[in-house]
């Protein structure tokens, strides 16, 4: 068996690989500025975007009023991310095309790349007629729970779940199934790859035995990722899963380790060089974390029977993601730790999912989806875990990766932190 090599041998190579990822960045800053100097040129700018999230807010003013009116979420086709606020009974227009007119002159560069707040007069309202809405459409069809189209939606289109439906998810525990993810694409990758296998490895058994299956495969299965990805207008964490899929097959192709620090060091500086404002992104930071913890896992206990791997894992994810959970969502409840078995469930339940919409048998699964929904979480119930516990497991990951013990103490650490919370709630 031949040996992986390390990517870097040297400090010196990690030097070059860290200027060049610099020279990187300061070209795709300055692309950034200039077009955030065009936007600002003006007092106000016409922008057309798409509205992402629609929810009425009630805000006292300084004379004792109340005002009550709706917010926007919405994003450009610039790839612009900003709020703004419309009349109290604005109808509802979530996934609609917008032409507007914003103030924004007196916006700063960071705002610009990370998200801002800005005034602005809606023009023009129409209806995207693209591919997204039509499967939405057809989405919406197949299934006569609105909750339970919302879920499908969320999980094909990666359409915004009504807010009780994140606080629901939140509590149970399983928000990173909805919300599409690295590893959503992980399961479709491994998906395409079954399906295909068999029907391949026969037509190259008869017209191409030259040719490498996995190379193959794998310019097959990224374009398509490829063309879902831009179909869903790149999602932070979907973006950095398809960035480390590339990366991680041309690095296994050249005999390099791909469980490494090394490899999830190069992906997340060369995403970050390229697309800065991910910076910003708590999504991108809690996939990269997600990551980090499967390498960890990996590294250090390879030596372990694939089976015991396999159940181990997802016990080792779901405590190491606890703490940031809890102090980025304050949502918890006794059927928490159950989202350890339904991240396990759904590698198989998302395929099906999308093959039972394709033969138009897509509503088969809604029972399961209901007797989902009918747990009663007591999601009104949030729990405040300051950020410091979360400081702590930062820490002790960090020395993990150097010394061993440190796995076992945040391993101990994580176990506390949980029986913390299910005491908090019981």
């Amino acid at each position: 068996m031949i040996n992986r090599v390390s990517l870097f041998k040297s400090h010196r190579e990690i030097i070059y690989f860290i200027i060049i990822c610099f020279c990187i960045l300061l070209l795709s800053l300055s692309f950034r500025y200039y077009n955030y100097k065009q936007l600002t040129k003006f007092d106000s700018a016409l922008i057309e975007a798409t509205v992402i999230k629609q929810y009425t807010k009630t805000k006292n003013t300084k004379k004792g009023y109340s005002r009550t009116y709706q917010v926007l979420k919405l994003k450009s086709k610039e790839n612009l991310n900003f709020y703004t606020i419309t009349k109290k009974n604005q109808k509802n227009i979530i996934d609609k095309t917008l032409k507007l007119e914003v103030w924004c002159g007196d916006i700063t560069f960071y705002e610009y790349l990370n998200s801002f707040f800005s005034y602005s007069k809606i023009l023009e309202v129409s209806n995207a007629n693209n591919a997204k809405k039509t499967i939405n459409t057809i989405i919406n069809n197949a299934h006569k729970d609105k909750n339970i189209t919302s879920i499908y939606q969320a999980l094909y289109t990666a359409k915004t779940l009504p807010q009780e439906l994140q606080t629901k998810f939140s509590t149970l525990g399983i928000s990173h199934l909805i919300a599409i993810s690295g590893f959503h694409l992980g399961v479709l990758s491994a998906f395409l790859f079954f399906i295909l296998k068999l029907p391949y490895r026969y037509l190259q058994n008869n017209y191409f035995p030259y040719r490498n299956i996995k190379i193959d495969l794998f310019i097959f299965i990224a374009i398509t990722l490829l063309l879902y990805l831009i179909f869903l207008d790149y999602p932070p964490s979907l973006f950095r899963a398809f960035f480390m899929f590339l990366i991680g097959f041309i690095l296994y192709d050249r005999g390099v380790k791909i469980v490494s620090m090394q490899t999830l060091f190069v992906s997340v500086s060369l995403i970050l060089s390229f697309h800065p404002a991910l910076f910003f992104s708590v999504g991108f930071w809690l996939s990269v974390s997600g990551v980090f913890y499967i390498f960890l896992f990996l590294i250090y206990f390879k030596e372990l029977h694939r089976y015991l791997q396999f159940i181990f894992l997802p016990i080792w994810i779901y405590l190491m993601m606890l703490p940031y959970s809890v102090v980025l969502f304050h949502n918890f409840s006794i059927y928490h730790p159950l989202s350890i078995l339904w991240s396990v469930l759904f590698s198989i339940f998302y395929p099906l999912s999308f093959v039972l919409h394709i033969l138009h048998l897509g509503d088969l699964l809604d029972p399961m989806l209901k007797s989902l929904l009918s747990l009663n979480t007591n999601a009104n119930i949030t729990i405040q875990l300051s950020k410091v516990y979360l400081y702590i497991e930062i820490l002790l990951s960090i020395l993990a990766i150097f010394k061993k013990r440190f796995i076992y103490l945040l391993f101990m650490y994580t176990i506390l932190i949980f029986i913390y919370l299910i005491y908090d709630i019981t």
